[in-house]
């Protein structure tokens, strides 16, 4: 939301343009004054054929320059924006309100005039597609991020802008989600908490559990105080009050809740309010990347949460644990959109090229029988004899080989995976290796999203097309015969990385930055002049 504007710069600037309107109709005859700055916005647009168009297909009739009280309007809107820039998390040095409000005072011809038009459009445009999609083009921050953005023209932002109040359409350009909203709310309450010098006193290294007591104790008290997980006390001890708040601060952040504040739950009470504020803006960055109309169902999966969601008309109705990919640069999962298609129950599974010559390849050299769970097929589909084959012969590029691991208890999809082809090869699956999901950092797959309750993630997914959606999975998966399930309706599946998200009752949970994409993007936006409180605490 753009908050209400100061009187001044509104005041100022229509002064300035009424003082610029007077010079004009005084320089001489209408006419001439208009063709001049017919010819001053031509020019002036030159290098932006959308602007330039829009300008041409009105016939050249000012957008921001008139005096009537649209145009003062618009005006007002712009400046109030542009000022509240940083409040967004945006950069306030990016829009130079400033330079903008001296290019108009001046102004004394029409060619001026025509100047400041074109100068209020371009800046208006930048602003809007900002706040909107994004400051950044993800993929150019890290390869990871292959998320395509849905920019608008500069010619769709000045016709909405033309068609409607001004102050409207601005405010409606951020992201209208809650996700966006409870963000924002975060980032003005870690700006006044920083302000006042953060959370204090860091508590010393270790580790503190129910009964211990001392000077660490005390600073751990202090600082959970601080935060807010305890109440006042002047108890030295690691009290029972104590242990339930190290627990409530573990599930905010995403840690093993066992109430001991080990090295890793220290490392993040210790944390800057400033890192904090850092993850806040960069996820509403993240926000405004997102599509706007994410589907009345879809899928969530929060790489950086280890977890994958249902959410139904806003509220999350399925939530279950996740592996996600291994990081190293060939293993991390993507982030992207796509929809889900079907689901194939007692599912084989095709050894991706990377992994048949990287992985299995150098075994089958070593003894030709080995990864005996693989079936190897040739160019034709048919089943080669191994001990006919010298693989010994064949390089990662002149394998010609397949590999596929047919269906059953033992295949590392499981028993279902969640298909929403793509230029990736990623999906969501089982996996007969369920120990994983009990680490508190779950980074150990290929690429693909292993679900801890696939079965259940099934059952809901089919609640909108069959009666009894148990059953009926049941009775497919007893078969022991691969089948393709389609879904009635496509699901849209939605990959992101949070380690800022709005939890269920409106408060920001924080997590690790794993794959440390988070700190790229924040390095990007501080580079672009996003800046922070110079208190931390």
């Amino acid at each position: 939301m753009i908050p209400t504007p100061l009187c001044q710069p509104a005041k100022r600037l229509s002064a300035i343009l009424c003082a610029a309107g007077l010079a004009l109709v005084l320089a001489g005859p209408a006419v001439a004054q208009v063709t001049a700055f017919k010819q001053s916005v031509a020019v002036a647009s030159y290098g932006n054929d959308e602007i330039g168009a829009f300008y041409r297909d009105r016939n050249y009739a000012p957008l921001w320059t008139g005096q009537g009280p649209e145009q003062t309007a618009r005006r007002a809107a712009l400046i109030e924006a542009l000022s509240s820039a940083d409040l967004h998390g945006l950069p306030q040095g990016r829009y130079d309100v400033d330079a903008l409000m001296r290019r108009m005072a001046a102004a004394r011809t029409a060619r001026d005039l025509g100047e400041v038009e074109v100068a209020l459009s371009r800046e208006f445009v930048r602003f809007a597609r900002d706040i909107q999609t994004g400051l950044l083009t993800p993929a150019s921050v890290d390869g990871g991020i292959v998320r395509t953005v849905e920019r608008q023209s500069p010619d769709t932002y000045l016709r909405g802008l033309a068609e409607g109040p001004a102050r409207d359409y601005i405010r409606g350009l951020p992201p209208r989600s809650q996700q966006y909203r409870t963000l924002l709310k975060e980032k003005l309450r870690l700006e006044a908490l920083i302000a006042t010098g953060g959370w204090g006193a860091k508590a010393p290294g270790g580790k503190y559990e129910p009964g211990d007591a001392g000077t660490g104790v005390v600073a751990l008290r202090d600082r959970l105080i601080r935060m807010g997980y305890l109440q006042r006390s002047a108890s030295p001890r690691y009290d029972s009050a104590m242990e339930s708040a190290v627990r409530d601060f573990q599930a905010a952040h995403g840690l093993a809740e066992d109430g001991v504040a080990g090295s890793g739950t220290l490392e993040e009470i210790n944390r800057q309010a400033g890192d904090r504020l850092k993850s806040v803006i960069v996820a509403l960055e993240r926000e405004r990347w997102l599509p706007r109309d994410r589907g009345d169902r879809h899928v969530l999966v929060n790489l950086a949460d280890f977890s994958s969601r249902i959410v139904d008309d806003g509220r999350v109705t399925f939530r279950t644990r996740s592996v996600i990919g291994k990081n190293t640069s060939d293993r991390r999962s993507p982030e992207f959109s796509d929809e889900m298609e079907h689901m194939v129950i007692n599912p084989s599974w095709f050894v991706p090229r990377s992994i048949a010559t990287k992985e299995y390849l150098p075994k089958l050299r070593a003894n030709p029988n080995a990864v005996s769970h693989l079936v190897i097929t040739d160019s034709r589909g048919r089943r080669v004899n191994r001990g006919a084959v010298d693989f010994s012969q064949f390089s990662a590029r002149s394998f010609p080989f397949s590999m596929r691991q047919p269906p059953g208890q033992r295949n590392a999809l499981g028993l279902v995976k969640f298909m929403f082809p793509n230029k990736y090869n990623i999906y969501l699956h089982d996996t007969p290796e369920k120990n994983l999901f009990a680490y508190e950092v779950r980074a150990f797959s290929h690429g693909c999203i292993r679900l801890a309750e696939p079965f259940e993630f099934a059952y809901a997914l089919l609640s909108r097309q069959e009666e009894d959606p148990k059953a009926f999975f049941h009775r497919v998966l007893n078969s022991g015969q691969e089948t393709r399930v389609d879904l009635d309706v496509h699901v849209p599946v939605h990959i992101d990385y949070r380690t800022a998200v709005a939890g269920t009752r409106g408060e920001v949970e924080y997590r690790r930055d794993v794959y440390g994409r988070d700190g790229r993007i924040w390095s990007a936006l501080s580079a672009a002049g996003v800046v922070l409180p110079s208190v931390q605490g």
